[in-house]
């Protein structure tokens, strides 16, 4: 596989590559390293496995992962006291394990070098190049809003800007939530003499009540580790207004995990309700927003997809 089929490739379900120059000269360098970071503040869900998904696909073409467990940016974003975070990172990791980031995979816990001097030292000089409103705008999409907000936030992306130069990052990737930040860091990074990564902005999964944002701390999720039964009453409870597609969760988990490893999806239906059919993704929303398909329809074939998609975790988690 040459250079321009395997940007090709890294390029299909993101939003953006910035830029994809960059990513040629990357591509080619022995063992590059491919980042992104979580804050461990609450259960693994779908919106999170998109990233991971790419970083599977960045790792079969010879990418060493590295997966920041964000523990001191959770409790500046504040996601509970450091002993409660510590317990979800160690949950987390294991649960990222579980979707397929085993073998060959660093998880690096903010923790164990945030606090060193040439680290602060690192954040110090940002702070002097940044200015407020720009850091509090990058963390529009991060954190909460808030009218008052702590110091905490200001300081939150300057670290994350930094982290990227301790990782030695070749690429960043992250939902379009995280763009602020990243873009931060390819202007700031350069003026304290480290380079600017590669960054790769992956679609934002809509909650399953219809909320922008698939959040753990909203309860509009799916986590990867949820049993069969709980899976199959999330769905069949989740937001799927008919004939609209724009938006719409359960459309969105069809097109982000389903037709990536499938050109077709089979829709079980009584004859009387039209038959079984075979889709394409394309097929399948014209078929929705014309009201051809109905949700309930729609909410069986996906919800039964996941159930056998995210066995492996299940499994995994249980076996440890």
């Amino acid at each position: 596989m040459d250079v321009k089929e395997k940007i090709g490739i890294i390029e299909k379900g993101t939003l953006e590559v910035i830029n994809p120059d960059e990513l040629s000269v990357i591509i080619e360098k022995p063992n590059p390293i491919a980042y992104t970071g979580y804050e461990p503040s609450g259960k693994i869900h779908l919106g999170h496995a998109i990233t991971v998904m790419k970083l599977k696909q960045l790792q079969g073409m010879g990418f060493k992962i590295k997966i920041l467990l964000a523990d001191y940016h959770a409790y500046l974003n504040g996601k509970g006291t450091l002993n409660e975070i510590k317990d979800l990172a160690e949950y987390n990791m294991k649960v990222f394990r579980g979707l397929g980031l085993n073998h060959g995979t660093d998880f690096v816990h903010g923790s164990s070098f945030q606090s060193k001097a040439d680290y602060t030292d690192s954040v110090y000089k940002l702070s002097t190049l940044t200015t407020l409103k720009r850091a509090k705008r990058s963390m529009d999409q991060v954190s909460r809003y808030d009218e008052n907000p702590k110091v905490g936030s200001v300081i939150y992306p300057l670290m994350q800007v930094v982290d990227m130069s301790f990782l030695g990052v070749d690429l960043a990737l992250g939902g379009m939530e995280q763009r602020k930040i990243q873009m931060l860091a390819r202007e700031l990074l350069p003026k304290i003499d480290f380079k600017a990564p590669v960054c790769i902005h992956t679609p934002l999964l809509h909650g399953l009540d219809g909320d922008e944002k698939m959040s753990s701390s909203k309860g509009n999720f799916i986590a990867v580790d949820d049993d069969e039964n709980v899976i199959k009453k999330k769905v069949k409870k989740s937001y799927c207004p008919i004939k609209v597609v724009e938006g719409n969760p359960i459309i969105e988990i069809a097109k982000y995990f389903i037709f990536p490893s499938q050109d077709k999806i089979l829709i079980e239906r009584c004859e009387k309700f039209g038959g079984n059919i075979e889709l394409t993704e394309n097929e399948l929303c014209d078929m929705y927003e014309s009201g051809e398909l109905h949700p309930l329809d729609l909410k069986n074939v996906v919800s039964d997809f996941l159930i056998e998609y995210l066995r492996p975790v299940r499994e995994y988690m249980s076996d440890n």
